[in-house]
């Protein structure tokens, strides 16, 4: 019988999750251990009921009870269990475990490995949805150190029974994935989602350790779960590290500046700290519940329709730098934004914006995909305690400033920009840099691009060496300053 015929459309084929787990068992030398929290043993029933698994797995096990699960891997400082923290303990714990009571001499060719979850699932009320952290630790030849993948999901069904299933496929993704895969990241991250619908579970952080790994940058592979339609957003750290939103943005009050920060500039920065004092005189804002956001949208990342990975870094790479933390998100309105914050937090928010983009807020064509138009995206933006500071702008033809007094809006949108006006949810920042107006990032990096002099003085202190050392935006030396 022949394998296609005319017509016959090239696809991939997926191997099921059976054939995946049946793979892994019939390889000798494959071997380790499963150790699951908070929803089952579902990831290694797979492997049970695939068949040969008695030649793969060395020992399961689920510690339930919080006080045998101590026991175990030790008491959290937070005394908290589905948490990063604890699934390296786990991870850790098992793989010490099986080099220990496994005699290398007699097994030299074994692949250990050490898989872990730690999870809580959808609460009896259905209010919490329930999240985990996922994670393996394996080795790829038995004379390497290992290498690990951990990363974090977020459940969106509402049944406990189907989160389990879910969960369980995800592991089987993963742990087969780390095997035959490893040398492809990218694909190796999308595989994870294979007979998986992205709406049923949201993964969020990811990380990748190791020597196989080495050349991987985890701020990429996190633009990769946007850019997968995995997540929505993802945050890294002033170090460049991928970290959980959650743990940054838990009950704080949040203080969010956009920007193409393409690069970041007097302007980006003058905004930021004007905004940021204005903020902390707030009611009910505490400076050490307080955290600052530099947010990049994922539309701005785009390239001729595709995103464009080096630009990306170049700013993530300069904004930590420079000791923020960074968020990249798949939001284009602003009142999306505000909803994802509002999932961990109820207290102050702040959002610091040029007039351009306020204006843009009241442009109607971004809502008509909502049933209630501008006035359902206006009550899901201001109806937590939000208010947006507003840097002016001045005209580079009549020297005359903008701000939230005389900025023009639609007329039919008039009298609801007045309304938010004054209800105190729009203030201007008046303590302002004048000598900062002239200043424009597209001006900047069209001049860094082109080998023109004069843009180092229009960014912040330290920025125009950190371009030119690591040669960000296209920044290319001119003979005479390579001869110095």
């Amino acid at each position: 019988m022949p394998e296609t015929i005319i017509g016959d459309k090239e696809f991939e084929n997926i191997p099921s999750i059976k054939s995946k787990a049946l793979r892994i068992n019939l390889n000798e030398n494959i071997y380790g251990t499963f150790a699951e929290i908070g929803a089952g043993q579902e990831t290694v029933r797979n492997f049970f009921r695939a068949g040969g698994a008695s030649g793969t797995i060395a020992k399961t096990m689920s510690a339930y009870d919080k006080d045998f699960s101590d026991a175990i891997y030790g008491i959290e400082e937070d005394g908290r269990y589905v948490t990063e923290s604890r699934l390296q303990k786990m991870l850790s714990h098992e793989f010490d475990l099986i080099e220990e009571r496994i005699n290398r001499e007699k097994h030299p060719n074994r692949l250990f490995f050490s898989y872990a979850n730690t999870v809580a699932t959808i609460d009896f009320a259905k209010k919490y949805k329930g999240h985990g952290w996922v994670g393996i630790r394996y080795q790829i030849d038995p004379k390497e150190p290992y290498n690990e993948i951990t990363l974090h999901i977020r459940f969106h069904e509402n049944d406990a029974q189907l989160q389990q299933i879910t969960l369980g496929t995800l592991g089987v993704n993963l742990i087969y994935g780390a095997y035959y895969k490893y040398d492809q990241p990218n694909k190796l991250l999308r595989y994870l989602y294979d007979h998986i619908d992205k709406d049923k579970i949201e993964i969020d952080t990811i990380n990748f350790s190791g020597p196989r790994f080495a050349d991987v940058d985890n701020r990429l592979m996190s633009l990769q779960l946007i850019k997968n339609g995995m997540t929505d957003a993802v945050m890294f750290d002033p170090e460049g590290h991928n970290i959980l939103p959650a743990r940054i943005l838990y009950k704080k009050n949040i203080l969010a500046l956009r920007g193409s920060f393409r690069p970041v500039t007097k302007v980006n920065i003058d905004m930021f700290e004007r905004s940021y004092e204005m903020f902390l005189k707030e009611n009910r804002v505490e400076k050490d519940r307080t955290e600052v956001i530099f947010e990049i949208t994922l539309s701005n990342l785009r390239a001729e329709g595709e995103i464009d990975e080096e630009d990306f870094m170049d700013r993530a790479r300069l904004l930590c730098s420079l000791g923020y933390t960074v968020m990249i998100s798949n939001f284009q309105e602003y009142y999306k934004l505000v909803e994802y914050f509002s999932r961990y937090t109820k207290m102050r928010m702040g959002l610091a914006m040029g007039v351009n983009n306020l204006i843009d807020i009241f442009d109607e064509k971004y809502y008509r995909h909502l049933s209630g138009g501008i006035l359902e995206a206006f009550g899901k933006l201001f109806f937590k305690d939000l208010k947006v500071y507003l840097y002016p702008m001045k005209d580079p033809e009549t020297g005359e400033y903008t701000n939230s007094e005389n900025l023009k809006v639609h007329p039919r949108m008039k009298e609801l920009y007045k309304f938010f006006k004054y209800n105190g949810k729009v203030v201007d920042i008046t303590d302002y840099n004048p000598e900062n107006m002239e200043i424009f990032s597209r001006e900047v990096l069209s001049m860094i691009e082109s080998g023109e002099e004069g843009w180092e003085e229009m960014l912040p202190p330290g920025v125009a060496e950190i371009i030119k050392d690591k040669r960000l935006f296209n920044y290319k030396p001119t003979p005479a300053k390579i001869s110095n």
